[in-house]
């Protein structure tokens, strides 16, 4: 289920911007500082992937154990553009009602939420329309881009949501406009998810992934700056996080940890059961 490894060196290491967060496209920091980052990691991923959802408490406890040392990005895999051409050997998926066997096992393995009786009940068709989203939103920032992603996952995952539809992400858009009014311009959003620029930049995640032969998610490209890096495909422990990290850039430790739960909460505002006890050391 999940395979380690390192990346090709003959495929050239992607060239990184430092943005500072909240600022344009590239890679967003969780800090405010202009200090370089030792590590750097691009995260391909798609909103309609259980595993990446099952990865959140590993991947917000990662960001936050090394908040200020570390750059990150997402590339959007487009993991379902539709079900005519999907399939997935390793889960033996190739139709939607085989999808919900493996969000049990997601939910099992990680203990966060998970609904899979939507894929009897509202089946999506695609996940492009989703990606094209969190691209567009991207065209705003990087912050813009992570608060679609977590309610794109959020809605379909638990609220069993249909984020193929465009009056789903219609909704999704207003809701966080409103939770977010300082981030999030909607209308520009609107315009922008059918416009060339998400769209090319979309295609570029995709074309990407498949040069990387990257086809199962999450992956992570894990190195320091301007290097080939580790390749991490599948869902990990967390510790196995930090033991990639340590490879990597071992002057970094196993970064910090947060000493209660208001602590850990001022940093992410919205956390489910899994990635609180995660950050908090508590055996669910």
């Amino acid at each position: 289920m999940v395979v380690i490894s390192a990346d090709r060196a003959c495929k050239p290491p992607e060239q990184v911007t430092h943005h500072l967060a909240g600022s344009a496209l590239g890679t967003v920091r969780d800090d405010e500082t202009a200090a370089p980052a030792a590590v750097e990691i691009v995260y391909y991923t798609d909103p309609l992937c259980c595993w990446s959802w099952a990865f959140e408490p590993q991947w917000r406890m990662l960001r936050y154990a090394f908040a200020g040392q570390m750059a990150w990005r997402y590339r959007m895999a487009g993991m379902l553009r539709c079900w005519d051409d999907y399939q997935d050997p390793v889960n033996s998926i190739h139709r939607p009602a085989q999808m919900g066997p493996l969000w049990l096992q997601a939910h099992q393995t990680s203990g966060m939420p998970l609904d899979a009786r939507i894929w009897t009940e509202d089946q999506p068709s695609s996940s492009w329309p989703a990606c094209l989203l969190v691209k567009a939103a991207e065209l705003q920032s990087p912050i813009a881009a992570e608060l679609i992603l977590r309610r794109l996952r959020e809605a379909v995952m638990t609220e069993r949501r249909n984020i193929a539809r465009q009056s789903v992400l219609h909704e999704i858009i207003d809701a966080c406009a409103e939770a977010r009014p300082d981030v999030i311009d909607p209308q520009r959003l609107r315009c922008d998810m059918d416009g060339d620029h998400a769209r090319t930049n979309f295609m570029d995640d995709v074309k990407n992934a498949r040069f990387r032969q990257i086809g199962r998610f999450p992956a992570l490209v894990i190195r320091r700056p301007r290097t080939a890096g580790v390749l991490v495909i599948g869902w990990r422990p967390f510790e196995a996080l930090l033991r990639t990290v340590a490879e990597v850039a071992p002057e970094l430790g196993p970064g910090r940890r947060p000493r209660d739960a208001d602590v850990y909460l001022a940093f992410w505002p919205q956390l489910t059961t899994p990635e609180l006890e995660l950050a908090l050391e508590i055996e669910g």
